[in-house]
């Protein structure tokens, strides 16, 4: 007597029955899951990255021994993870690119100028060339008058990161209402224009004219008040705030006079120094001393840069149709319609019987 294989024997039970043959197996199924749980790994690691953001953390320690007085930060816009610092007075003219490790990749000498008080730097880039522009601010004046103007010195960002001597441009600036001591320096992305702000009791936000010369002393000319003792000042990438430090906080401005938000810092033995990350959506901050830290410090909901509009993405991927009848889709099932289903196991089911009869009668 021929024996039925238990294969046909189960599709015939399938048959009578009517039950949903489970998809699990199958590899349309197998690559959905899989699917699934790299999505769900990479929504824990962005949840993680968010909360990580939205804490005050420290990023590194200036590990360069000859950086013994930062006095500046700058966020490089063209080589990712670079922050420029340069020291205090007494120093020589050099500037300081630092890695995100806290060790210093290139330091760049600035052959033709003076360092006099530097005392802040700033970073923008050029529209028509999409070169980073360093600008190297010389403000510092303890004495409120002991120098008959004040210079800053415009350096094009070097492509590779390798010591080496620069050129700059000199710009020198007096105020328009008197001398006075500056720490704080910054460029409006949009305009390109310039600012300085003054660390006094009753600081003030100054702004250069819209377009500088080098054979005459350009004015500067208060166009706003600024927190007391001002330490440093820095644009938002988008040019949307500005951001002006003190000893004891930061304050964020949507324009001179208008406050968005105070943005409480750390700890510093003395806070010198502030800029914006390259997104926009926290600070960096820095203390002066060897080894000194240089903290990142999320910025308010209020202070935080507009999400630009996200254009629809279109794919030339066909969309998945609902079924509208049979079975409902469920997971791990196959949606198709009972009716079908049974037919197509029963047609299979005999078959295979009618081969193994074939089979086993010859």
């Amino acid at each position: 007597m021929s024996r039925i294989p238990r294969a046909a024997l189960a599709l015939l039970a399938v048959a009578g029955t009517g039950t949903v043959l489970p998809a699990t197996a199958t590899p349309t199924a197998t690559a959905t899951a899989t699917a699934t749980t790299t999505t769900a790994a990479r929504a824990a690691t962005t949840a993680t990255a968010a909360r990580e953001d939205d804490r005050e953390r420290l990023l590194f320690r200036i590990r360069d021994e000859r950086v013994g007085e930062s006095s500046g930060l700058a966020v490089s816009p063209t080589h990712k993870g670079i922050v420029y610092t340069h020291n205090d007075s007494g120093n020589g003219p050099q500037i300081y690119a630092i890695g995100p490790d806290g060790r210093t990749r290139a330091t760049f000498t600035i052959g033709n100028a003076e360092a006099r008080d530097w005392e802040g730097i700033a970073a923008s880039t050029d529209r028509a060339t999409g070169r980073g522009v360093l600008w190297i601010a010389d403000i510092g004046d303890n004495m409120d008058g002991a120098w008959p103007d004040v210079s800053v010195y415009k350096v094009v960002e070097p492509r590779t990161m390798e010591d080496a001597t620069l050129r700059a441009v000199r710009y020198r600036f007096r105020y328009a209402d008197g001398p006075r001591n500056a720490e704080g320096v910054m460029v409006d992305p949009r305009t390109g224009r310039l600012y300085v702000v003054s660390k006094e009791l009753s600081g003030g936000v100054y702004a250069a004219p819209a377009k500088l010369r080098t054979d005459k002393v350009n004015v500067l000319r208060r166009v706003g008040s600024a927190p007391l003792m001002a330490t440093d000042a820095a644009y938002a990438p988008d040019g949307s705030s500005f951001v002006i430090r003190t000893y004891f906080s930061a304050s964020v401005y949507r324009s001179p006079g208008t406050l968005i938000a105070h943005v409480t810092m750390p700890p510093l033995r003395q806070a010198e120094s502030i800029a914006y990350t390259r997104d926009g959506t926290a600070l960096l901050t820095g203390s002066e001393g060897k080894d000194s830290p240089v903290y990142r410090v999320p910025l308010p909901a209020a202070a935080r840069p507009a999400p630009s509009p996200t254009p629809a993405r279109t794919s030339a991927r066909p969309r998945a149709v609902k079924a509208t009848s049979g079975a409902a889709s469920g997971d791990g099932v196959l949606a198709v319609p009972m009716p079908v289903l049974w037919l197509a196991v029963a047609l299979g089911a005999i078959g295979i019987i009618a081969f193994v009869a074939y089979r086993t009668g010859r």
